[in-house]
């Protein structure tokens, strides 16, 4: 894709839904296309922590066809979007301007790469894995016996309903022939023998993988492709084994530093609008890191156990902090919602441009509400 109106949003979605896929989100969360056309060109594109009045005139002034903005602008329910409303005004200027809006959230903070691996390399950090691993996606494995000569058949009808994906590959399948022995009672109708003869075929044994909410596709496949009244078949649920998905990430500073330096490194790395602060021994030595971006006091149990020196995340409340530090856990730093997901937008915008040629910026002026800091007073 060399044109910048030769590119669909659509396309773009495409690349952001492979990168950031939609089904890592959390239950609650409001992701993907908010408002716009996926048939209309995506020009340029636009990428934000949030979207605001001073975004939407950026991106009007600037031509882009497309905003991808990590914070939905509709993540909690609303009845009006009238233009007078705060959100409301935001949708219809994009609308009236020809501008479509995508929001990638949590299934962003679960994605790899995604916004804490941006943040962990913003710090410096290597050695990267998950701090809460995301597990595989629940998966069934099906065992089918099929007469040898119907294997294929019956193989093909599955891989159409959706089995046999394990990651980048399809129609993938294991099978080895063996001997099937059955025999046919009253009221049956057999493809194969006779009622009351007991009869030996060989058969594959035919085994692959699919997603479980593909279950109910993929047993009528198995019934309608097979030859048998009554195939012999069995469905077992695979554990979910963790990935090198999920949420913050684990890593290590290059060069141990104290605390106090860290805190300083982590403020003129990340460059937020009110600086860093730390809980903790300032002359503590600190190696092994963890980080979250936006607001993680939900993973303090977590890092409590992870054999980390420091957990570096935003948005840190007064008693949580003093409990984590009571019961054992590490020096905490927080560094501020935004400043912590910033650090993505630069990562989202060269992938756009990687994979569809298209101009990709990075909204840089703070959409942090806190922008006014008091002088502390000195002793």
């Amino acid at each position: 894709m060399t044109g910048a109106g030769s590119v669909a949003v659509s396309t773009v979605l495409d690349v952001l839904d492979a990168a950031y896929p939609p089904r890592l989100a959390e239950s609650w969360d409001s992701v993907g296309l908010v408002c716009g056309d996926r048939t209309e060109p995506a020009r340029r594109v636009l990428v934000c922590v949030d979207v605001t009045a001073d975004v939407v005139d950026a991106a009007i002034a600037g031509g882009y066809g497309l905003i991808l903005a990590h914070h939905p602008l509709l993540l909690r329910g609303v009845d009006s979007v009238a233009a007078d409303t705060a959100k409301g005004s935001v949708l219809h200027r994009l609308i009236r301007a020809g501008i479509s809006l995508y929001s990638a959230h949590t299934n962003a903070d679960r994605a790899r790469p995604g916004v804490s691996d941006a943040l962990a390399e913003a710090l410096g950090l290597v050695d990267l894995r998950p701090l809460e691993p995301a597990p595989a996606a629940p998966l069934d494995k099906w065992v089918v016996m099929v007469p040898e000569g119907n294997a294929e058949q019956v193989s093909e009808a599955m891989f159409a309903a959706g089995a046999g994906a394990i990651g980048d590959y399809r129609d993938c399948a294991w099978s080895v022939v063996g001997v099937g022995q059955f025999e046919a009672q009253d009221g049956a109708n057999p493809t194969i023998g006779e009622i009351g003869v007991r009869e030996r075929v060989d058969e594959s044994r035919v085994e692959m993988v699919a997603a479980r909410g593909l279950r109910p596709a993929v047993l009528a496949a198995l019934r309608g492709a097979h030859p048998y009244e009554e195939p012999a078949f069995d469905v077992l649920e695979l554990a979910a084994l963790p990935t090198d998905l999920g949420l913050g990430r684990i890593g290590r500073l290059p060069v141990p530093m104290t605390l106090r330096d860290f805190v300083d490194h982590a403020a003129a790395a990340l460059g937020g609008p009110w600086g860093v602060r730390g809980a903790g021994d300032p002359a503590r030595i600190v190696e092994h890191v963890a980080v979250c971006g936006g607001a993680g006091d939900s993973l303090l149990s977590t890092v409590r156990g992870a054999g980390v020196d420091v957990y570096l995340t935003g948005d840190l409340r007064h008693h949580p902090v003093d409990e984590s530090l009571r019961t054992g856990g590490p020096a905490l730093v927080d560094a501020g919602h935004w400043a912590t997901e910033f650090p993505w937008c630069a990562q989202a915008a060269a992938l756009i441009t990687e994979h569809t040629g298209l101009t990709a910026d990075v909204h840089r002026p703070t959409t942090d509400p806190f922008v006014v800091n008091g002088a502390a007073p000195t002793a």
